[in-house]
């Protein structure tokens, strides 16, 4: 069967690869190993679509890992906003500055494992796509599509040992890389979680879910638990056409990032801290937005005319807000302020 599948695939990928910017075409040389590491850091709980635009600005503005290396932390912290997980960020800069120091990628699973921040997915992936090793890739793609050719009935997470062993099993040696993306692409554009198109699937044959006539139901899943909603606040300041920020601390959610001062929320509790000013503060609204552990209700209190607050800070003007790479989040409240 391994071999079949594999056969199968490429033949597949050969005539159905999707053109992606960080990719090079079936049967061409490897890729560039900056561009293969980026993109898949990028892609880490992120659609395509919506990374295309932040792949396309980081390589124009550094081209390569030495330049990426050579930046400023802020200044990529900046470029990243929007793309959420903000530690990914911090790690590509310490990833980036420790390639540079070592003279480049290294190019075995193993010894990329030892890079800051690139856990066993990524170096694996690097190492097939950019170096043709044989290695073992397993997204979220892959793992819809192994559960179902082999039939897992575990339920995630409990199933990934399983359907890892399954992958290893029909990945080849030769055009490792390939098969690697094969598979991504199968089960991005054929293999979908919900209505997959079996009459389209090239492994449709082989495939035991199939067989069985209900492929969509798997991989089976663990049920999910609620996520608490959280409250807090958030404090608009301005002055002289400028607004206050702060910088959030190294650690925790959106770690190191600009932000609008708030009470202390966290993904384990609401806020509840004095706000950074005395005197009246007027409401604007309350945006919501939704974290990996929590969701959260923020409301974004205004004071204009405002004398600066006590401790680190920066005034930022307001015409070039959108340059302050705030994450999602402040982002949303900054719309909201202004569009009142």
């Amino acid at each position: 069967m391994a071999a079949t599948v594999s056969e199968t695939l490429l033949a597949w990928y050969d005539r159905h690869a999707r053109d992606l910017p960080w990719r090079a075409r079936p049967g061409a040389a490897p890729p560039d190993p900056y561009r293969v590491w980026l993109s898949e850091v990028m892609l880490q709980q992120t659609t395509v679509a919506a990374v295309k635009p932040y792949f396309a600005a980081f390589t124009a503005r550094w081209p390569d890992v030495e330049a990426l290396a050579a930046a400023p932390e802020d200044d990529v912290m900046a470029a990243w906003a929007g793309l959420g997980y903000y530690s990914r960020a911090r790690n590509l800069v310490k990833c980036a500055r420790a390639v540079a120091e070592r003279g480049g990628f290294p190019a075995t699973e193993a010894d990329l494992r030892e890079l800051p921040g690139l856990g066993a997915y990524t170096a694996a992936a690097v190492a097939a796509i950019a170096f043709g090793q044989r290695a073992v890739v397993v997204d979220a793609n892959v793992e819809r599509v192994v559960a179902r050719l082999f039939a897992i009935e575990d339920p995630l997470p409990g199933a990934r040992k399983a359907i890892r062993s399954a992958a290893d099993s029909i990945t080849p040696d030769r055009r490792a890389g390939d098969f690697a993306q094969a598979m991504m692409d199968l089960g991005a554009t054929v293999c979908t979680a919900r209505d997959p198109r079996c009459l389209l699937c090239p492994l449709a044959q082989a495939c035991a879910a199939r067989a069985a006539g209900d492929p969509a139901r798997l991989p089976v899943k663990a049920p999910r638990k609620p996520k608490p909603l959280r409250q807090g606040r958030a404090f608009w300041i301005e002055r002289d056409g400028a607004v206050w920020l702060v910088r959030r601390a190294g650690t925790g959610m959106l770690g190191g990032m600009r932000a609008l001062p708030d009470d202390g929320w966290s993904a384990q509790g609401d806020g509840s801290a004095d706000p950074p000013l005395a005197g009246a503060w007027e409401c604007a609204g309350v945006v919501r937005h939704v974290f990996t552990h929590a969701a959260l209700e923020l409301s974004v209190l205004v004071q204009r005319d405002a004398p600066q607050p006590a401790g680190p800070g920066e005034w930022w003007p307001l015409d070039r807000i959108e340059e302050a790479g705030l994450p999602t989040l402040f982002a949303k409240a900054a719309r909201l302020v202004r569009a009142s």
